[in-house]
């Protein structure tokens, strides 16, 4: 059995590959026949006669060729199937006996013999992400009603016109140059609930290292040299499909569990968009992530689904360049050194809700100074922000709060206005939070941001927003109100990982309400794809009463245990792992390695004493410059959201950096999911009571 499916796919691969190739030696049709005739016609109809049938049947003529035209320039603006690699997956449906083979890709092709459908279009591949190898399906597909069985269900990697793995339910088939008939099968691991077999601990003391390992299997399937998101279509389950298939219109609010796939939906949602209306496929189509790391992380995704127009943006990327643009006068230069408090007076939504009262009681024209005016007015007016907060935010911030930020507002807002005067020696700065306050200023002003000063509308056709829970309502409102008339929006986030603390969300009710949203629906996806079980059980008890629900979440595999390792000071930690570190480079140098220290300085201080350990390929992330590629980054655990490694090591989970509070557990839950295949934690000194109890929670044996 498994030498047939390799032969077989082969097989299919190879005479995909010949009538690719015959169709490229076929001349292509020509438009000048066409355009010709149309001419002739038109210079016809133009002269004119007394004949109306004559004039009749000559505009009929009309219309026919300059539909075959049509059709003939669409054929040729169509996508194309890539002969390097025609598909990602491969169905074969028994129906009344006969059998057939249908390929999913990104393209369509169907003449020549081949059978190579479009994933986000052609109705047949839905029974590819529907029903598994062996099931009977009955569909209604193009107004008939099929009916057969999922004979072959099998996922593809094809490079250069190479079969490189095959996913099938007998197992997994890698290419391999060492291995007997030059492939190798590794056995397929099925779904498992979460909460099945037991993850052993084992906890080391300093010193004490027998058998401590990175890399559980390295027979298992080769790793992926770039660490960026992967487009993973052919892996899209029914539930995701269910999600990117929406409509165009509305709010499609996506929640779910670390690592289930919300990202991924959201990037296949705008490519099934823009296949189905080419016009989302352009720069009226945002797509808004919270960091640069995750920016770089996501964006080969799309120009990979064949989605080339659509921008992939930070908001404070994005807000800073409306400002500027619209605001070309205030200071240039960003505060880096903003206090919290006043972080958290800009992006709360009831400053939102001030800023409102603060445009209707002061009318005005629309102009770029008075919406200065709108911004540095609601700022230094204390006695507003308190008589707002008491009502839409108590106990938000305290009067004395209020007044405190208000204060330093004031201060810096003159520096500003000694700026706008001529005083380029003022030392004016802008904090980030004031792009979103300036921007929701005009919108709530003049209306919608222009796309130019004093043209039409900047309207888009669609926006995106991923990890909206670190987002302020007040920053998401700010993209609302750039949609045109659809309101396409897609909102995916997960408050089990808000770590944002000045961030403003609250909760999933609560932002819809401030954002004027109703009856909305929020789809969640239970199933995590990322971590092993272990990994997920031990993260979700991090979380302790901050889950959620009580929902289970499903995971896709089992893997190696969730260790912890106990040192009484950081030279003993970092030569064990130095020891680990370097094996692992030798045996798997494909292998991603983050290793997450605390918020704070502990970074360096790794980073040095490996580096004197030359441990290879090391590199300290110091301004969200992931690399993305095998090797070993080292940074904090508040800068990964979003992203994923081989093997993660959470260091220093002590009491010290870690206490029992809200943000230790959620910082700890992110950490953990971060890992796809193995977790460690170190502890220099004292364990955190957050990671102990998690251990006892999650191994109850």
């Amino acid at each position: 059995m498994p030498d047939s499916i390799v032969e077989e796919e082969l097989a299919l691969l190879a005479q995909v590959s010949r009538a690719l190739a015959a169709i490229d030696e076929r001349p292509t049709p020509s438009e000048e026949n066409l355009i010709e005739e149309l001419e002739h016609i038109r210079d016809q109809l133009v002269r004119g006669g007394p004949d109306f049938y004559d004039q009749s049947a000559l505009a009929t003529r009309w219309s026919v060729q300059s539909a075959l035209l049509a059709q003939l320039r669409r054929s040729r603006s169509a996508p194309e199937v890539d002969p390097r690699s025609p598909y990602f997956a491969h169905m074969r449906l028994l129906e009344s006996g006969r059998q057939r083979d249908v390929c999913l890709g990104r393209a369509t092709r169907l003449d020549n013999g081949l059978r190579i459908v479009d994933w986000r279009h052609a109705p047949i591949a839905q029974l590819f992400y529907r029903y598994q190898q062996g099931d009977a399906y009955e569909e209604e597909i193009s107004g008939r009603l099929i009916e057969g069985v999922v004979e072959t269900r099998r996922a593809v990697t094809i490079r250069a016109a190479a079969l490189e793995r095959i996913e099938a339910p007998e197992g997994v088939f890698d290419q391999d140059a060492s291995a007997a008939g030059g492939w190798r099968r590794t056995a397929r691991r099925e779904k498992r609930l979460a909460g099945g077999e037991g993850a052993a601990l084992r906890v080391h003391a300093a010193g004490d290292s027998p058998g401590r390992r990175l890399g559980t299997d390295p027979a298992g399937a080769p790793r992926r040299a770039d660490k960026r998101l992967p487009d993973i279509a052919g892996l899209i389950d029914p539930e995701q499909f269910a999600l990117i298939a929406r409509p165009s219109s509305g709010c499609v609010v996506i929640r779910g569990a670390a690592g289930s796939g919300k990202t991924t939906v959201a990037l296949h949602r705008i490519a099934y968009l823009a296949y189905e209306e080419p016009e989302f496929d352009s720069p009226a189509t945002l797509f808004v992530v919270f960091s640069p790391a995750l920016r770089d992380y996501v964006s080969h995704v799309l120009p990979a689904l064949g989605v080339e127009g659509v921008q992939v943006r930070t908001f404070h990327e994005w807000a800073a360049e409306q400002r500027r643009r619209l605001l070309p006068a205030l200071p240039g230069r960003v505060r880096e050194d903003t206090p919290a408090l006043v972080q958290r007076l800009k992006l709360h939504p009831a400053t939102g809700v001030a800023l409102a009262r603060q445009v209707a009681r002061a009318p005005g024209p629309a102009t770029r100074a008075q919406v200065i005016d709108d911004w540095a007015s609601l700022l230094t007016d204390a006695a507003l922000l308190r008589e707002v907060f008491a009502c839409e935010a108590p106990g938000a911030l305290r009067p004395a709060q209020l007044d405190e930020a208000s204060a330093w507002c004031r201060r810096r807002i003159d520096e500003v206005s000694a700026w706008l005067a001529g005083d380029r020696e003022s030392g004016a700065e802008l904090d980030a939070e004031d792009d979103t306050l300036l921007l929701r200023a005009w919108q709530l002003r003049a209306g919608a941001l222009p796309a130019a000063p004093g043209g039409p509308a900047l309207r888009y056709r669609h926006i995106a927003v991923d990890e909206v829970q670190d987002f302020s309502p007040l920053e998401v409102r700010v993209l609302m109100d750039q949609l045109d008339e659809r309101k396409s929006l897609t909102l995916a986030g997960d408050t089990q990982q808000h770590i944002g603390a000045v961030a403003g969300f609250t909760s999933w009710s609560e932002l819809f309400v401030q954002l004027g949203l109703e009856s909305t629906a929020v789809e969640t996806l239970q199933v995590s794809y990322r971590s092993s079980e272990e990994i997920t059980r031990f993260a979700l008890a991090l979380l302790g009463d901050l889950r959620e629900d009580d929902a289970p979440v499903h995971t896709t595999r089992s893997g190696p245990p969730v260790e912890l390792f106990h040192f009484t000071e950081h030279g003993a930690a970092i030569g064990a792992l130095a020891e680990a570190l370097c094996a692992l480079a030798a045996e798997e140098p494909l292998a991603s390695v983050a290793l997450l220290t605390p918020p704070g300085d502990l970074g360096d201080l790794y980073w040095k004493g490996l580096l004197q350990c030359e441990v290879p390929r090391l590199h300290r992330v110091r301004r969200q410059d992931f690399r993305f590629a095998p090797g070993i980054e080292i940074t904090e655990v508040d800068q990964v959201k979003g992203l994923e490694f081989d093997y993660v090591i959470l260091l220093d989970t002590n009491a010290e950096h870690y206490p029992d509070d809200a943000r230790s557990r959620r910082l700890l839950h992110v950490g953990a999911t971060r890992a796809v295949h193995q977790l460690w934690l170190v502890s220099v000194g004292t364990p955190s009571p957050v990671v102990t109890a998690a251990i006892r929670a999650a191994n109850p044996g």
